[in-house]
């Protein structure tokens, strides 16, 4: 049975952020607010939805395990996977800008995030200063991007009522999702024996990265593969930065020996996909074979330790 309500709790997961960014989008473009500024703030933050509330759950639960691993497990399998394949599936060219400003930002907060592990724990005064770093962020985007501004693809527009009900409805599937993942997922640790660190690392994490992983793999069949770098890197300043300073700021977070290898293995795999992105400023389907090869072996070595 616990089986049945983790993959239910994932449906609701990814299906509730997909209304809840429909119905913000909606009544974002309803209210006049520029789509740049939607596309920044309302949808980066929908699609990571799912960490979100698996992590801040987990952390009023008590379960720092899966608050932690869910973040960084999430993180490596965007940086590997969801880039790797989109890579593999059509190379792609690199916005300069990512190149310049997020990618080099992301692998800066993954080191800090390290620094802040050693200790052993997150606090709440870390889990602030994570956040600062999130407005920080968002205010610096929200200006460059004003300063370039573009019309992006315009959103379906819903009624009003229907766009309110789609964003309640939503973020009510999201909540009540993470609660059911977490919940069962705590429990299938215990019953194979297993740490609810490994549980977080992979299941949980490669679940809740679903809504980035659909969305990169749908543009690049629409040929914008390039989004996949942007989603994946947007993805994990937002997970680190808004999750996992929340989740510290709700409840200090105990930090695993384990965990900071994980996250020193976190900021090889952004570093490596730098490096990937910067040659030739551009990701070819070598290299994205490569990043999901070594997603494989991470998997392997999460097995045997």
């Amino acid at each position: 049975m616990e089986y049945v309500l983790l993959l239910i709790g994932f449906v609701l997961l990814v299906k509730g952020a997909d209304f809840f960014v429909e119905g913000s989008s909606s009544l974002a473009k309803i209210l006049k607010v520029p789509s740049v500024i939607i596309g920044l703030t309302i949808v980066a933050m929908g699609t990571s939805a799912p960490e979100a509330s698996v992590s801040i759950n987990a952390a009023l639960g008590g379960s720092n395990d899966i608050a932690i691993s869910n973040v960084v497990g999430s993180n490596i399998f965007n940086g590997l996977v969801v880039v790797g394949i989109c890579a593999f599936l059509s190379g792609f060219q690199t916005n300069a800008e990512i190149l310049k400003r997020d990618m080099p930002v992301n692998i800066l907060v993954t080191l800090i995030l390290c620094l802040m592990f050693l200790d052993g724990t997150l606090g709440r005064v870390e889990g602030f200063l994570l956040l600062a770093g999130m407005v920080l962020y968002i205010t610096c985007m929200i200006r460059s991007a004003l300063r370039n501004r573009e019309e992006g693809e315009v959103c379906k527009v819903l009624p009003l009522p229907k766009s309110i009900l789609f964003m309640g409805g939503g973020l009510a599937a999201v909540i009540f999702g993470g609660d059911l993942v977490v919940d069962n997922a705590c429990i299938i640790a215990a019953n194979f024996g297993v740490s609810q660190n490994f549980i977080g690392l992979t299941i949980i994490a490669i679940g809740t990265s679903l809504p980035e992983l659909v969305t990169s793999i749908v543009a690049t069949r629409k040929g914008d593969s390039g989004l996949a770098l942007g989603n994946a890197v947007g993805s994990n300043l937002f997970n680190i930065l808004f999750i996992l300073g929340m989740s510290a700021a709700i409840s200090p977070l105990h930090v695993l020996g384990e965990s900071v290898i994980d996250c020193v293995l976190l900021l090889c795999s952004g570093i490596l996909l730098f490096v990937f992105a910067r040659t030739k400023r551009s990701m070819s389907r070598a290299e994205g074979a490569v990043c999901v090869l070594l997603y494989v072996a991470y998997t392997a070595y999460l097995f045997v330790r």
